[in-house]
């Protein structure tokens, strides 16, 4: 497997440089990248310190930094010490910008301005913690959506992923022989004053598996059949049963990254808005 040094210049917060490198990087599987956070510089003496720190642990250095001074003098120290440099934003902005017609700003950070957006999502993040593991049941018709599912089925990272994106999310556990709460079950699909609720599940095999693990995390010896085949197999079922008899969509996010379920949401989400406008 090939390793190498991969150093990420920003003169934000480094969130953009290190999403892409991190997707670009996935399409590489015998390839591990050591990487070297640099975020936040503000000034040519800074990218300069920052050079010399690139040079104690040589390799490939990829950068989003509008301001044309500071990206200036990291290209030409690159020049000079010979190492691997490209820009992230370089290709989009020039295309967006021929396209437009309109010229690029050039301001570091534009996309965590203090707008309505931010606060949105710092809203529906505190709404997710809130509102997780059943707790606040007399508020879900508050949320954009409602995540139902048996336990360990990545209910909670979802939510607080949804929240990141603006949506108040809440979930709900499925818990065998525990009544599941009346605010949860009179959430009609068909009735867009209501939030949407989608069930999560997870193939038997592998829910036992995390469930086992978690137990001797745990350290818990306690035979509750939390992670026997056959009581899973019967939870699983049941929750699928609850999400037919109400209609609500289910997505089983055993291959699916904590990003894809979200995203897999929010296209239930969505269609259902889609198909709700055309009824009406």
């Amino acid at each position: 497997m090939a390793t190498f040094h991969l150093h990420l210049v920003s003169d934000s917060t480094g969130e953009t440089v290190e999403h892409i490198a991190r997707a670009t990087l996935a399409q590489f599987e015998s390839v591990t990248a050591i990487e070297h956070q640099w975020p936040m510089m503000r000034s040519v003496g800074q990218v300069e310190q920052v050079v010399q720190n690139i040079l104690e642990n040589p390799g490939v250095v990829m950068y989003t930094m509008v301001n044309e001074e500071m990206r200036q003098a990291l290209q030409a120290a690159c020049r000079r010490h010979r190492l691997p440099c490209i820009s992230l934003l370089d290709p989009v902005i020039s295309f967006l910008g021929n396209y437009l017609g309109v010229k690029s700003k050039g301001q570091p950070g534009r996309q965590h301005n203090l707008d309505d957006e931010y606060f949105e999502r710092i809203d529906a993040m505190q709404f997710a913690l809130i509102h997780d593991d059943g707790q606040a049941p007399w508020d879900l018709e508050a949320s954009d959506v409602v995540l139902v599912g048996v336990s360990r089925t990545s209910k909670t990272p979802t939510c607080i992923y949804l929240a990141n994106r603006g949506l108040k999310a809440a979930n709900v556990p499925f818990v065998p022989d525990v009544v599941m709460p009346e605010e949860l079950l009179k959430l009609d699909p068909n009735n867009p004053n209501y939030p949407l609720v989608v069930g999560l599940t997870k193939d038997i095999d592998s829910l036992v598996q995390i469930r086992k693990s978690r137990l001797r995390h745990l350290s818990d010896k306690e035979d509750t059949g939390y992670a026997d085949m056959d009581k899973v197999k019967e939870e699983v079922v049941a929750c699928r049963r609850l999400c037919a008899e109400h209609g609500w969509p289910v997505i089983n996010v055993s291959r699916r990254s904590i990003e894809e379920t979200a995203a897999a949401v929010i296209k239930h989400v969505e269609m259902r808005k889609t198909r709700l406008q055309e009824k009406n």
